[in-house]
């Protein structure tokens, strides 16, 4: 399985934000522009709490298990590799999301005198910095899940 790389997620997040404000832009002179969900950023804070969890609990199982506690309950590798799957793709959605609401906010940011849009921007914003919050509980549950580098058998073999 690959690493997320912040290069990918970081132009992820710009390519989405960049089209949503030019979909927002184009959709607020057509009619109204839609809402902004108040659920938005709770949603994604509850998926960072609950990738945080995963990690915390993990490394924590890890650490047991290294340091040979006799209660120490193993990591399964399958959950493990769960817990990795599931973080990597709310990492890229939250990408994804969060550029769409950033960009979304920074349209809105044009007519914050008016409550409801103003509103609409701070939920936007919320949901960035949840959207974040994902992405960096993800990253940090990537790191815990990462097994140690094997060596290279030629590196490791002495010279004939």
């Amino acid at each position: 399985m690959k690493q997320l790389r912040i290069r990918t997620l970081v132009g992820l997040f710009a390519v989405a934000g960049v089209l949503s404000w030019a979909g927002a832009r184009l959709w607020d002179s057509l009619g109204t522009l839609p809402k902004v969900p108040l659920a938005a950023p709770i949603v994604l804070a509850v998926i960072a709490v609950v990738l945080l969890a995963t990690a915390l609990s993990i490394r924590s199982r890890l650490r047991a298990q290294r340091e040979r506690r006799p209660e120490a309950k193993g990591v399964d590798p399958m959950m493990a590799a769960r817990a990795l799957v599931f973080g990597q793709a709310s990492a890229l959605v939250a990408a994804l999301v969060a550029g769409m609401y950033g960009g979304t906010g920074v349209f809105l940011l044009e007519s914050l005198d008016v409550p409801a849009r103003r509103d609409q921007a701070i939920y936007a914003g919320l949901s960035v910095l949840a959207g974040v919050g994902v992405v960096a509980a993800a990253m940090f549950l990537e790191r815990i899940c990462k097994l140690p580098e094997d060596e290279d058998p030629e590196e490791a073999a002495p010279a004939a």
